[in-house]
């Protein structure tokens, strides 16, 4: 449960509190009647209230990264976005990642960091013709991450299969096949040949031996 989430249901508790409390003592000492404390318990419901929002907004959209991650793996998968508590202690700068168990296989799970998750919810809102640098490497996050989601741990593999899935992911997120085709052109062309080493590899060109012929690659008939 995030600190927001926590909160707005401490008010909330507050506000039924403070209703039971009138409610079993509604006259005072000398047999007046007590007024409902109405403003009291208004106050504490609408911030209870305002502060839930950011947390059903989070869950919203990790449904629908959800979804669409699942799709990219094949199986039932979870995405999670970064609370603003968590993001304001984390020092990593990674922009999301998948844990893996004892044995060394990813978990069926990833965290997307704050930032991502938000230039993602931004991209789903906008009208995706003109999407943002930060935009476009977000959507490729969501798809990297899909793919160690998948069972790939080499971070070089995950990122060509991602580039090749990249125009898929962008669609699922509400953009046209040619919206698509340049957001993942965009990426291989503008983003990839600046990665570090560990996530590039001569293989991943057209005709190499990464490249699955998927119509989706920033290389591939979608694209031209």
């Amino acid at each position: 449960m995030s600190l927001l989430t926590a909160l707005s249901c401490a008010l909330l508790a507050c506000a039924a509190l403070t209703a039971a409390h009138w409610a079993s003592r509604r006259v005072d000492g000398l047999g007046r009647p007590r007024s409902f404390p109405m403003w009291s318990i208004a106050f504490l419901v609408i911030v209870a209230l305002a502060a839930a929002i950011p947390g059903a907004r989070r869950r919203t959209q990790e449904h629908r990264l959800t979804s669409v991650a699942t799709r990219l793996v094949g199986h039932h998968v979870q995405v999670h976005c970064q609370s603003t508590a968590s993001a304001l202690v984390d020092a990593g700068a990674e922009l999301g990642f998948v844990k893996y168990d004892q044995d060394g296989i990813p978990e069926p799970r990833t965290l997307l960091k704050r930032e991502p998750c938000a230039d993602l919810r931004d991209y789903v809102s906008g009208n995706k013709r003109h999407p943002s640098l930060n935009q476009i490497i977000a959507v490729h996050v969501l798809t990297h991450e899909a793919m160690h989601m998948r069972g790939e741990t080499n971070e070089a593999v995950a990122e060509c299969e991602a580039m090749q899935r990249d125009a898929l992911t962008a669609a699922m997120l509400g953009a046209t096949p040619r919206q698509a085709a340049g957001l993942a052109r965009s990426y291989w062309r503008a983003v990839y040949p600046d990665m570090p080493d560990d996530y590039r590899t001569s293989d991943c060109v057209p005709g190499g031996r990464l490249d699955e012929g998927l119509d989706t690659a920033p290389w591939g008939s979608a694209v031209t």
